[in-house]
């Protein structure tokens, strides 16, 4: 926590010396010092609860079964990083899973990592995009298993987890939302299922939230802006290609608030506390005012800084062409297409990866790479383009080539995989050829005191980790988040 208590105190101290002395036999009221915010935590998916960061890398493609319907790999972490030799498979194969293969089935089309159940060990839900149900898989010393799950009420599109309510327990907020039976009424909204859920899949109550929007919300983003221990959500909003506002929900003792505040097109994103003054920060891709601009854009990170009511309407925009930001920003790089946040120097600052699937390494066009941005004090400007790391196939000690169309960098997951207290960078180029065309492959660098390092750094496609490898496979499409 980086808010000065000091200057709280100080402040107090300041306002009882001012204060008219007491006269005897009459009580004097305590003046009441403000609270210093909580400083968001970094979710981190630990399903054997080791203390070591576990990774979910889903194939939603994958061919189980002689057909496309899709899995998850799960490598646990360990002190030696990613275990890679006791990797997990899990699909509608897998013993005790509901359902079979279906072609197209897209199993792990989505997925979230929350202890849902609240018994320590942290949980998976798998969302598949063909109508099933969404399963919940329940963590426990030995990871996880089919035969440990449950179903969960239908969730058509995406979901995340927070605790909204500040009691402590998990919640799952979704785009499922009631319909009407009025053919003239076309609302749309969002569903928070409110934790502890049972074994059985129920949440202990839920609460249906209408936007205001005929479509979404899209995106959802879980994360404390105000400082007060209690997780608010962040949703964006558009159809085809119109961009709308998004829009900033509130938590607190009573849940997530049914009115919010609308803030400029986002899509995506991540909350953290980048410039370490206890609020946390929305760093999202700026979604201009256009979505079919979105494949041919440069691209830009926008950084909304949290303050104690919310979004405080300071804002930094950081693209390829900020001093000290590696590259140049070209059409079609999509810089910030995906974004994660992690304390990768251990300096007590959130740093930010950022994506750039669409970069071209010299004439090899869509090769791909990824950005760290680093974390900084407040009065040095927060996030900025100032030390900030490239990498791309093409990087010395980087495994592989940059080929055409690879697109390295097409998603960004941040996470403490062997428990050195900094986080290390996973990044994922789905489209990678290995035995077969677009199989996919993932990359395991590790963070240290300077920034990211390519030393001991790992690379797997699915085969590695005992996976299915096929045509298509794109292994790391979706790599698990909160």
């Amino acid at each position: 926590m980086r808010r000065s208590l000091k200057a709280a105190l100080a402040a107090v101290a300041a306002t009882a010396l001012a204060a008219p002395l007491a006269t005897a036999g009459t009580a004097t009221a305590a003046p009441h010092a403000p609270s210093a915010p909580t400083p968001p935590r970094t979710p981190a998916a630990d399903f054997n609860h080791d203390g070591y960061t576990d990774l979910v890398a889903a194939s939603p493609g994958g061919t189980v079964a002689g057909k496309e319907a899709g899995y998850v790999s799960v490598v646990y972490g360990s002190a030696s990083g990613p275990d890679k030799a006791h990797a997990q498979t899990i699909s509608r194969e897998t013993a005790g899973v509901p359902g079979e293969p279906a072609e197209y089935g897209n199993f792990g089309q989505f997925t979230s990592a929350a202890d849902l159940d609240g018994d320590g060990y942290t949980d998976l839900v798998v969302v598949s995009y063909n109508g099933d149900k969404p399963l919940v898989l329940w963590g426990a010393k030995d990871g996880l298993s089919g035969t440990r799950h449950a179903e969960l009420a239908d969730i058509p599109g995406r979901a995340t987890t927070g605790d909204f309510n500040g009691d402590g327990h998990q919640d799952l907020v979704s785009d499922r939302f009631p319909t009407s039976d009025d053919p003239n009424e076309d609302l749309a909204g969002m569903t928070v299922s409110y934790g502890p859920f049972t074994r059985a899949g129920k949440p202990a109550s839920e609460d249906a939230i209408e936007t205001g929007r005929t479509f979404g919300p899209g995106d959802l983003i879980a994360g404390d802006m105000t400082g007060d221990g209690v997780d608010d959500l962040v949703t964006s909003h558009g159809f085809e290609e119109m961009a709308y506002a998004s829009r900033f929900w509130k938590g607190g003792k009573d849940g997530l608030a049914h009115t919010s505040k609308s803030l400029k097109s986002t899509l995506g994103g991540v909350i953290a506390d980048f410039d370490g003054d206890g609020y946390g920060d929305l760093a999202a891709r700026d979604n201009g005012t256009n979505n079919d601009d979105n494949e041919s854009d440069k691209g830009t990170v926008r950084i909304e800084y949290g303050s104690a009511s919310g979004p405080s309407g300071r804002i930094t925009k950081i693209t390829q062409d900020t001093a000290g930001v590696p590259g140049v920003g070209e059409t079609g790089d999509q810089f910030g297409a995906v974004v994660s946040a992690g304390d990768v120097n251990g300096d007590g600052y959130a740093d930010l990866a950022a994506g750039i699937p669409g970069e071209a390494i010299g004439s090899v066009k869509g090769a791909g790479s990824v950005v760290l941005l680093k974390g900084a004090p407040k009065a040095s400007g927060g996030l900025t383009g100032k030390g900030a790391q490239a990498f791309t196939q093409s990087t010395a000690g980087v495994p592989g080539a940059s080929e055409t169309q690879d697109r390295f960098g097409s998603q960004v997951l941040l996470g403490d995989t062997n428990g050195d207290k900094r986080a290390d960078l996973t990044v994922s180029a789905p489209q990678e050829d290995g035995t077969y065309k677009d199989s996919g492959a993932a990359w395991i660098l590790r963070g240290a005191k300077t920034g990211l390092t390519t030393t001991a750094i790992t690379s797997f496609g699915p085969a590695a980790v005992n996976a299915p490898e096929r045509k298509e496979a794109r292994f790391g499409n979706h790599l698990g988040d909160r």
